[in-house]
């Protein structure tokens, strides 16, 4: 009976094994999640009937802030995913 399944064992992987010249899955690298494709925010506009000086500054302020924020962000992502993709063609 051990032998019985030894064999049988052995004759699946052997067709497993043989049958590997046929790829059944066809490999992609996944597309971009839509959550990452949001856009950066608008920049605030500054109120025109202000007269303070400081209400512009911190508008400005503000908006060099958010900037900044969303393109490291943005630049960050793109930056990982080429290397992955890189990568990924590589394997092929």
């Amino acid at each position: 009976m051990r032998l019985i399944s030894v064999l049988l064992v052995s004759l699946i992987l052997t067709a497993c094994a043989t049958n590997n010249s046929k790829v059944l899955v066809q490999m992609k690298f996944p597309d971009v999640p839509p959550e990452l494709l949001i856009e950066c925010p608008d920049l605030a506009q500054v109120d025109t009937s202000t007269s303070k000086l400081s209400d512009v500054l911190e508008t400005v302020t503000d908006n060099y802030s958010d900037y900044y924020e969303c393109k490291d962000k943005v630049d960050t992502w793109v930056d990982w995913y080429t290397k992955q993709k890189q990568i990924f063609d590589n394997i092929k």
